[in-house]
């Protein structure tokens, strides 16, 4: 579950993110597939490790927040 929940969270996330960005800047382009498809894979390279590195410093900050609110 360690990676499971990273891993799917910022792959769908990414996904998304990506295909809106990619296509407000190319709009229906022939090339707007291709290039949606790079930018997710580095988008999700980078979100990816960055989510497994800071999951779970927030849940212990937000957990510290929760109890002392």
């Amino acid at each position: 579950m360690r990676y499971a929940l990273p891993a799917g969270t910022t792959f769908f996330m990414t996904f998304l993110v990506s295909g809106v960005a990619t296509w407000r800047a190319l709009g229906m382009a022939p090339s707007m597939f291709g290039t949606w498809m790079t930018s997710w894979a580095i988008s999700w390279l980078i979100a990816f490790p960055t989510m497994v590195i800071m999951m779970p410093r927030v849940r212990c900050w937000l957990g510290r927040i929760i109890e002392d609110g």
